[in-house]
């Protein structure tokens, strides 16, 4: 049998998070090994097992898998995750592009000046609002089941939730105009492996404070 995926990450969210989310609805149990020095770092670059000398790197089915996008399309394939078709996994790639852009957003916002992080937070929000929660709202409208592509769990529907429950933590009621989205946080945080993932003491990481940002910093 083959031995847990370990995640070589720092102690924080990242580009990892979205990979231990998907793993742990996935119900994988995962060990991480955390980069907490510039010498840890160097240690996997001289080693040879960061493929472009960057992380994300996760160690699975005797792969060292690099590129965030990468290893979650494996990781999403692997446990039936990746819609039934070619036409599903396109859809499932759209939405997750979409939520991907908006954490993306949210994700950088700890690491800039105070004043532009202002600008920048509202410039979120307005995008959240106008632009990608619509899309969501819009797609289980017209769908008319629990999940966005098919009518099963998919990576799509985890990536969402992650970002909504992000989003909300920039701004609680981010949702009220959006009752589809409301329902579909409820489901899907209920789902058992989530649901575990989402308690406290799980591998879920907190948001980033000053304290993360001086770490990477003095790390990268």
């Amino acid at each position: 049998m083959a031995g847990k995926p370990k995640l070589h990450y720092t102690k924080g969210r990242g580009k990892m998070e979205s990979i231990r989310w998907l793993l742990a609805a996935a119900g994988v149990e995962f060990e991480e090994e955390f980069i907490e020095t510039k010498e840890d770092l160097e240690k996997l670059r001289n080693d040879g097992s960061l493929l472009f000398q960057q992380v994300p790197m996760v160690e699975i089915d005797g792969m060292k898998m690099v590129q965030t996008r990468a290893i979650l399309s494996y990781i999403a394939a692997k446990y039936n995750l990746y819609g039934k078709d070619l036409k599903e996994r396109a859809w499932i790639d759209m939405y997750v592009e979409g939520t991907t852009d908006l954490m993306g957003m949210i994700m950088y916002l700890p690491f800039q000046p105070a004043d532009t992080r202002e600008k920048n937070l509202a410039l979120m929000i307005e995008r959240a609002t106008t632009r990608y929660f619509p899309v969501y709202e819009k797609a289980l409208k017209n769908h008319g089941h629990d999940y966005l592509v098919g009518n099963k769990l998919s990576w799509a529907d985890i990536h969402l939730l992650e970002a909504i429950l992000m989003a909300e933590e920039c701004k609680p009621d981010i949702l009220s105009a959006f009752p589809l989205l409301q329902a579909f946080k409820g489901r899907t945080s209920n789902i058992p492996t989530i649901k575990k993932f989402l308690q406290p003491g799980s591998q879920r990481k907190p948001p980033i404070d000053e304290n993360f940002v001086a770490i990477v910093r003095k790390i990268f």
